[in-house]
């Protein structure tokens, strides 16, 4: 089955991200299905859009929004699937719900996004651990560079945990200035983010 203007995509660990097997036992991280940050936002591609050019080939891993495979409670209390569902591996993803793509062991942005890395705060009257509206581009689209010291507009930043590193995606039209590296930046990545 193909979409017309659709990707169809597969979730690579299933549909939540809420449990962890530690010991050979699992832990279940979460009972709430409504908690976006549960949801998994890695897929596979299983088909392409009939209608759209596109870079992306069937069987690349993506990063998207997390809409894509979220369940939720209705105002009834009712579970309901997001509208992209189609069957419990397979997906309807619209060509700007998916980010970036991982081909020959690399991740790869597509236009119009980049993913950064939260840098360490050095303020010691601020009580934030990271710095706000600034980062280390990790992944880029063609306007970036990886390694690049940025700041961004507020709010439009959306994390993500990608290989046991957090990023935040954010598009690449809201990022406002590239600074000179100063040499004393430390990236910020938590223990936590490290357990995935």
């Amino acid at each position: 089955m193909k979409s017309v203007f659709n990707y169809m995509v597969a979730p690579k660990h299933g549909r939540s991200s809420g449990k962890k097997e530690i010991d050979g036992k699992e832990l279940l991280l979460n009972t709430d299905t409504q908690a976006h940050e549960y949801t998994s936002r890695l897929g596979i591609i299983k088909a392409l859009p009939l209608a759209t050019p596109t870079e992306l080939r069937v069987n690349d891993e993506v990063i998207l929004h997390h809409n894509v495979f979220r369940r939720f409670r209705d105002v009834r209390g009712a579970e309901k699937n997001s509208k992209a569902y189609y069957s419990e591996d397979t997906f309807f993803a619209q060509p700007d719900q998916i980010y970036a793509y991982k081909r020959n062991g690399e991740w790869y942005c597509l236009e119009g996004f980049c993913f950064l890395k939260p840098i360490v705060n050095k303020d010691p009257l601020s009580l934030e651990k990271e710095q706000p509206l600034v980062g280390i581009i990790k992944y880029a689209d063609k306007g970036f560079e990886a390694g690049e010291l940025v700041g961004f507009k507020p709010n439009r930043e959306y994390e993500f945990n990608i290989e046991k590193e957090r990023l935040y995606r954010v598009p690449s039209k809201d990022i406002t200035i590239k600074y000179e590296y100063q040499g004393d930046e430390e990236e910020y990545n938590p223990s936590w983010s490290q357990s995935s």
